[in-house]
């Protein structure tokens, strides 16, 4: 077997084409688009590098990719690099093979741990490995043969935490009504005001979100700096897909204190693009098919509240709200809260009281290079 650089167009294409290969026949694996994922190798700060194995015929049977991202390697007590998009056939010497090419990479590049399998971008998106619930995939999560597992803890890597999804019939009569009642009543007390995102406003909306998630996650080990032009950038090239009712904000005396995004599942569009390429014609064809509401899911991307009004049922109160704008579509049959971490109780609890049920695990791993270090799980949010 050999390692090969990607560094050049037939490297690039072999990297894309290798899922294609591995996953031919699985019905519910749905490919990401490729422009999506080629940004994350072009990132405005740090290093990447990825590889592709083949095996003693020059096919290729496995690749992995590593980072060293300033805003992720200094979060932690050890600098943390990160390893991502690992696709490989079923055999433990070549997974192996790509982790040891990863790790050294990352050490050469002063780092004493790995996270996996992550991105260089906000966790939201491809972020952490399947372990239960293999069914087709949401937008932004990823997707992975059950065989991956082994593969990961028999190299040395253990769980830093566990994301959990959970799904959410928004028009269910059976939802528990004690949870939406005091819902109801947060929402309706005029101590607060409810206000969702319009693109005409971008920049005011962005600078809320801002003020919120550093409070919200300022403290957090796993929080990192957030760049207004990527989630400008991220905002604009979304444009077509995003319902502006599905971004909502509250604000208290005109202060901005929460905030839930909420996107369609893009990938039941997505799934209808079976190359990976997004071309002229097939913008067009994912545009009719939204026209015709052929997207019934969405999904909680992200949430965030401040600290001092975490206990006030803010965040009851936006489900409540969103309730309304999903009885309105009455096209969408679904949310998925994808994901919330173990370190995250709080959140869990509410989602539960909601009526969500659980769908699917991932789990995010972290490898420490030495050995004889402390291993720490994520630390859990208590306030």
């Amino acid at each position: 077997m050999q390692i090969i650089e990607v560094n050049d167009k037939r490297t690039i294409d072999e990297f894309h084409q290798l899922p294609f290969t591995l996953y031919r026949g699985d019905k519910n694996w749905i490919p990401q688009l490729r422009m999506m994922a080629e940004e994350v190798f072009h990132p405005k700060s740090g290093d990447v590098c990825r590889w592709l194995l083949r095996d003693d015929n020059g096919a290729v049977i496995g690749r992995v990719a590593a980072f060293m991202i300033p805003s992720y390697v200094q979060t932690f007590e050890q600098p943390t690099g990160g390893m991502g998009f690992f696709e490989c056939i079923d055999s433990q010497d070549a997974a192996f093979m790509l982790f040891d090419t990863a790790v050294q990479w990352l050490k050469e590049h002063g780092a004493e741990a790995a996270d996996g399998p992550i991105n260089t971008g906000e966790n939201f998106f491809n972020w952490g490995l399947l372990t239960d619930g293999f069914m087709p995939q949401g937008f932004g999560m990823p997707y992975n043969p059950p065989y991956y597992q082994k593969f990961f803890e028999d190299y040395g890597f253990q769980v830093y935490y566990t994301q959990y999804s959970y799904y959410l019939d928004i028009a269910d009569p059976n939802l528990p009504s004690t949870f939406w009642k005091v819902a109801e009543r947060v929402y309706k007390n005029p101590s607060y005001r409810f206000e969702h995102f319009r693109f005409a406003r971008m920049d005011k909306y962005i600078n809320d979100f801002l003020h919120i998630y550093e409070q919200a996650w300022g403290k957090h080990e796993n929080h990192k700096q957030v760049d207004p032009a990527e989630i400008g950038a991220m905002l604009k090239e979304s444009k077509l897909f995003l319902e502006e009712d599905f971004i909502w904000f509250v604000y208290r005396d005109d202060e901005p204190v929460a905030f839930l995004f909420m996107t369609p599942d893009l990938n039941q569009l997505f799934r209808h693009i079976p190359s990976g390429r997004l071309n002229l014609w097939g913008l067009l064809k994912i545009m009719w098919l939204k026209k015709r509401k052929a997207v019934t899911r969405s999904r909680i991307i992200a949430m965030g509240v401040i600290p001092k009004y975490q206990k006030n049922g803010i965040e009851s109160a936006i489900f409540y709200q969103l309730r309304q704008v999903m009885l309105k579509k009455t096209w969408y049959k679904e949310i998925d809260l994808s994901w919330v971490g173990d370190f995250n109780p709080k959140m869990m609890a509410i989602v539960k009281r909601a009526g969500g049920w659980y769908g699917n695990t991932h789990l995010t791993y972290r490898y420490l290079f030495d050995r004889t270090k402390e291993f720490k799980r994520a630390a859990i949010i208590t306030d």
